[in-house]
C-alpha cells in the first residue's frame, strides 16, 4: 500500500488518529488483520500484501520506543524492519495482537513463550465446490484473548506490576545442599507462577487468566481441486495460552462427501450410463449431465457392458492450477423386460436373420415349463 513510491502513513493505514491510545491501535489492527489475513481471504490477491503493511504499522506503532521515532523522524528512522515477505514476521504480529507477545513488548527478556493449543475442525463440502472452490463460515469454540483487558488479565485502568521476588524474569533459583555439595536449580517463580508479573487487581472478565472462552466465526476459503482429507492452516486462530504467548493455529480439514452419480479419482470423475441394447448395437449422440452441466456425448456402435467413452477436460481442476482431470464414462448395456408382442415379433425375426434358433420361455406350454421346472431343463 503506497501511494507514488512512498509509503503510506502508519497511523492512516490502520485509520487511527495520531494521538491514538495503545488500546485504539490494537483494536484497530485486529480488526483488519481479521479482514485482510491471507488464509481467510485466498481469493483477494492484494490481502497478503494488506496484512503485511498493516502488520508492520501495528509492529511500530504498539512499540513505544519505535512510535516515538517514528513519530519525530517517519518510516526513515525506523531503518531495516525485516519485513522482506518472511511470512514468518507477519504472523508473529499478528499472534502478538491476538494474545502473543513474540517482540518481547512488556516482558522479560531470556523468557520462554508460551504457545497455545492448536485446534482441529472438520469442514464437510461437495464435490461441486471442489470444482469451483468455496467459502464456508465456520463457528468453533477456543480460548481467546480476553478483550476486556487486551489480554493482560488486569481491569481496565490498572496495570500489572513487575514481580519483586523474581524481578520481572519469571524464574527464580534456589539451593538445595546434599551429599554431594550444593545443587542450584530454576523454577518457576511461586509468586507470579512464571509471568514475571502481579495482577493486583484481576479483570472481572477473565479473572486475571488474560483469555475467556468463546465462540470464534470465521469465513474459510476452500480452493478449487482440494483433495479429500487435506488440512488448511490458519495461522494464529488456535487457542490463546493463559498469560501471554503465541496464539496456536486452527487446521481445517475437508471432508469430500460420496456423490451420488459421481466417482472421484485425483482430478478424474468417472460415471456409469446405462443404455438399450439398440442404442449399444447401433450406436447414439446423447446430452449428459456432467458435474459441470450438460455435456454430449458419441456412443460409438457396438458397445458392452463396461465399455468406456472419455470426455477430455470435463473432470475436476487441480489445485492452484487451471488444468482438468477428464470424465471417464462406464456404459452399462440394459435389457428391456416390457416388451410388446410387435417388439418380441421384431426381436424373433432379428434373431431369425442372424441364424439364432431361440425358444423364448414364453413360446413353451404350460406343460412343457412345470416339466422343465421338476426336471432341471433350461
Amino acid at each position: 500500500m503506497t501511494n507514488g513510491g512512498v509509503k503510506q502513513d502508519y497511523y492512516e493505514l490502520l485509520g487511527v488518529e495520531r494521538d491514538a491510545s495503545d488500546a485504539d491501535i490494537k483494536r484497530a489492527y485486529r480488526k483488519m488483520a481479521r479482514e485482510y489475513h491471507p488464509d481467510v481471504n485466498r481469493d483477494n490477491p492484494e490481502a497478503e500484501e494488506i496484512f503485511k503493511q498493516i502488520s508492520e504499522a501495528y509492529a511500530v506503532l504498539s512499540d513505544p520506543e519505535r512510535r516515538a521515532k517514528y513519530d519525530r523522524f517517519g518510516p526513515e528512522g525506523q531503518g531495516d524492519m525485516g519485513f522482506g515477505g518472511s511470512p514468518m514476521d507477519i504472523f508473529d504480529i499478528f499472534a502478538s495482537a491476538f494474545g502473543g507477545d513474540p517482540f518481547g513488548f512488556g516482558r522479560s527478556a531470556g523468557r520462554t513463550v508460551e504457545v497455545g493449543r492448536s485446534l482441529r475442525y472438520d469442514l464437510q463440502i461437495t464435490l461441486e465446490d471442489v470444482l469451483k472452490g468455496v467459502e464456508r463460515e465456520i463457528t468453533y469454540p477456543r480460548l481467546a484473548t480476553c478483550e476486556a483487558c487486551d489480554g493482560t488479565g488486569a481491569a481496565p485502568g490498572t496495570s500489572t506490576t513487575r514481580c519483586a521476588t523474581c524481578g520481572g524474569v519469571g524464574r527464580v533459583r534456589s539451593a538445595h545442599n546434599t551429599f554431594l555439595g550444593t545443587i542450584s536449580s530454576i523454577h518457576d517463580c511461586p509468586d507470579c507462577h512464571g509471568t514475571g508479573e502481579i495482577i493486583e487487581h484481576p479483570c472481572e472478565e477473565c479473572k486475571g487468566r488474560a483469555v475467556v472462552q468463546r465462540q470464534e466465526t470465521l469465513t474459510v476459503t476452500v480452493p478449487a481441486g482440494i483433495q479429500d482429507g487435506e488440512e488448511l492452516v490458519l495461522r494464529g486462530f488456535g487457542e490463546a495460552p493463559p498469560g501471554g504467548g503465541r496464539v496456536g493455529d486452527l487446521y481445517v480439514r475437508v471432508r469430500v462427501r460420496q456423490h451420488k452419480r459421481f466417482a472421484r479419482h485425483g482430478d478424474d470423475l468417472q460415471m456409469e450410463l446405462p443404455i438399450t441394447f439398440t442404442q449399444a448395437a447401433l450406436g447414439d449422440t446423447r446430452t449428459i449431465d456432467g458435474l459441470d452441466g450438460p455435456v454430449e456425448i458419441n456412443l460409438r456402435a457396438g458397445l458392452q457392458t463396461g465399455s468406456q467413452v472419455t470426455l477430455p477436460g470435463r473432470g475436476l481442476p487441480r489445485r492452484g492450477s487451471t488444468h482438468r482431470g477428464d470424465l471417464h464414462v462406464y456404459v452399462r448395456v440394459t435389457t428391456p423386460t416390457d416388451l410388446t408382442d410387435r417388439q418380441r415379433e421384431l426381436l424373433m425375426q432379428f434373431a431369425a436373420e442372424r441364424g439364432e434358433d431361440l425358444q423364448p420361455d414364453e413360446d413353451k406350454g404350460l406343460f412343457e415349463r412345470l416339466r422343465d421346472a421338476f426336471t432341471g431343463r433350461q
